[in-house]
This record gives structure tokens, sequence and C-alpha cells, in this order.
């Protein structure tokens, strides 16, 4: 469960195709209501750029990899585009309505009820969060190195909070996504849990002062956003998210290591071998990524966030403030600039056996949201030109 970084991985050594995934498998034995009615209008046929990015995506390693696009706002007619297959045993084709594991997309619905609350007046963005958090939660390490106590709101939806990566323990690394995952896959954690063996480390920064991409950070605005309503962070995405962009799709599993019907399985390179890591225990991610969803849901999602129907336009103001940062991320989306110089915005999301991403116009109106069912891209090709394919050619 990587969930390590914001941005596209860097390149590495290239994935195994499909072929050599089913190959190893065999071997090993390792299985494991819209917003607003619109008009339909005529389906968009696919850009021969989007298939052949898919095919790409696909050749360095990927089982499969799909993509959804909406244009104009008419999510009714999004358009659908797939390669690969979502079942190596089966050879199932990838689905439009399947569910996936989205990882750390989970952050801006998190980061989406927090500005909300913001908003309301419960939530100060400059103030300590230490304040809100439930009873009992910890708040510092061992000789008080890392200090809860000294770390706003803002920073840590913008992950300028100096906490340490949780994710990034060495023993724990070694079992969400290493050599271990097989053995410890259904551990259930708790967010104290996690949050103790953060703290454990020396901040990577004084807050404030740096950004670093930490998973802690939104592990920490899930018990926020639960000490300020009195509900699982969960539940009030629930309510004030998924209910009013009409996400019936969308879903926070806890510890329940299923995914709803229809889904494909999930992949991961273990050890150097491919297993099966469809099935795990979620609740390794809790806030910070542990969100099952659909493509379809991805855009409305985003097309109702950056349409403003989620948000005040201050708090989307504040959304995409990225001068903390250096450019890098706001409170919970941040901006891509492709190389054609358009400059989009979203998030993306990596976790065992699943990688998505989602990217758009400003006002929401041009989405696309693609996913593969392995771990984030790691070869020649990271999903970009998926990006690329649909927001740099020609606008008919």
């Amino acid at each position: 469960m990587p969930l390590r970084t914001p941005r596209p991985a860097a390149p590495g050594p290239p994935r195994r195709t499909a072929t050599a995934l089913l190959a190893a498998l065999a071997l090993t034995g390792c299985t494991g209501g819209p917003l607003a009615s619109v008009r339909p209008v005529p389906a968009l046929r696919p850009p021969a750029a989007t298939a052949a990015a898919l095919h790409r995506l696909v050749a360095d390693g990927a089982p499969g990899a799909a993509a959804l696009v909406t244009r104009g706002g008419h999510l009714a007619a999004s358009r659908f585009t797939a390669a690969g297959v979502a079942d190596l045993r089966s050879g199932r084709r990838m689905g439009r309505r399947d569910h996936f594991r989205a990882g750390s997309l989970t952050k801006t619905l998190v980061a989406t009820v927090v500005l909300q609350l913001v908003g309301e007046g419960r939530l100060a963005l400059d103030g300590p969060a230490a304040g809100h958090l439930p009873p009992g939660t910890p708040l510092t390490g061992a000789g008080g190195a890392s200090d809860l106590r000294r770390v706003t709101v803002r920073q840590l939806l913008d992950h300028t909070s100096g906490l340490f990566n949780y994710t990034e323990d060495p023993h724990l690394a070694e079992q969400l996504y290493g050599t271990g995952f097989p053995a410890h896959r259904y551990d259930r954690h708790t967010p104290a849990e996690l949050l103790r063996i953060a703290l454990a480390h020396p901040p990577t920064a004084a807050p404030g002062t740096r950004y670093a991409y930490s998973n802690t950070n939104y592990l920490v605005l899930g018990l926020v956003i639960e000490g300020v309503t009195g509900h699982p962070y969960a539940e009030e995405v629930r309510r004030r998210v998924l209910v009013p962009a009409g996400l019936r799709d969308t879903s926070f599993p806890g510890d329940s290591p299923a995914l709803p019907a229809p889904h494909g399985r999930g992949y991961s390179d273990v050890g150097g071998r491919s297993v099966d890591s469809t099935a795990l225990n979620p609740s390794r991610a809790g806030a910070a990524g542990e969100m099952i969803t659909t493509l379809g849901d991805l855009n409305r999602f985003f097309a109702a966030l950056f349409g403003g129907r989620l948000l005040a336009p201050r708090q989307m103001a504040e959304l995409r403030g990225e001068r903390a940062t250096g450019g890098a991320y706001g409170l919970g989306v941040y901006a891509t600039r492709l190389p054609c110089g358009v400059t989009v915005w979203g998030h993306n999301g990596d976790i065992n056996g699943s990688y998505a991403q989602t990217a758009g116009t400003a006002d929401g109106r041009d989405l696309v949201s693609y996913r593969v069912n392995t771990d984030a891209p790691a070869g020649r090709a990271d999903g970009t030109a998926v990006l690329a394919a649909e927001f740099c050619r020609r606008r008919t």
C-alpha cells in the first residue's frame, strides 16, 4: 500500500506484462442521484490517443487499464475506454461500473468535509488541530520529538505538518506492501495505533516549513472530523458528500476486506512474485485511503466539487491554494501541468493492486478518471499520456 506520493511515481524497472503476471500467478498459486438533470447527448467516440495510452499502460505491466471521460458537464454521456483485462484467470474485461480501491483519492473527500466545517465556523484553518481530536488520541512521541499539538488544520491538509508518514515505517511497510503482505493483509489497524507509529519517528521538518506528503496528516484529519462532529469521518463524508453528489457506488469499508460487485481483481508485485491483492483489510489506510468507488462516481464527485456545489467560494479558493507548498499541493487537490501547457486539477490514489487518478478543468466540466488494476505505474507509461490524450488534443 504505497499511498506515498500524490504525483506519478518516478520511472523504475520495467513492469511485467499481463502475460507474465498470469504465468507467475499460475506458478505461485496466488489468487486471491445526479446533481442536476442533463439531456442525453450522442456518445463520444474513443480517440485513438486515449486508447493508445491505455494500451501502453497494459504493455508496461498493468493487466488492465480503463478511463472515463466527461466533456462539457455531460455526465450521462461520459465515454468509457478500456484495454487489457480485469481478471487474469478468467480473461474478463474491465467494466465501466467496476468497483475498485481508490487509495489517496479518499483524501479529497476528507478535505472537502474539513473545509465545510471551516465554512461553518466549527474549525479554524490556522488553528491547532489537537484541540479537536477525540479523547485518548496520542499527541506526542517519545521524548516529545514529534508533537501534534504544534500542528494546524491547514498544515495537515497541505502536508506541511512535518509529521512522519506512517506507511514509511520500515517494519510496518514490510507488512503493508512488502514481503510480509500475504501474512498480514487481513490485519486490523486503528488510527490511534498508526498515529503512535508515526509519532515515534522524528518529524521530517518543523510544522509549516516544508511540504512532505504524509498519510499521517489525513489519518489525523479523519479524527478531527470525528472530534468536531461526534461521528466517524466516513459517516460525515456520506452525509455531506456522497448523498448530495449522488455517489451511489462509493463506500468506506472499514474492516471489510471485500469489494462490492461488480469488480475485477487487483495485482501486486510482492518480493518479485505476482500476488492477487484484491482482498485486504483497508483499515491500514483509513481516512488516508480506504475508499472504494467507480470511475463514474469519481467524475460525479469532481464535477460537483469543482462546479462549486460542495464548498462556498472562499473555501474553494483555499482548496486550490498551493502557495505554502511551492505549487506542489493545495488543500486536498493538486494541479498538473501537462506537456502541452494545459493545467488540470485533481488527485490520484495508490493502494495494493489499484491505482487511479482524476483530473479536470477548473470548473469541473471536462474530466478524466482512469485506473489500472495494479500498483502505481512505474515504467515508461506513468498515466500522464491518458490525461494528455484528452486535454492536449484539438477540441471540436
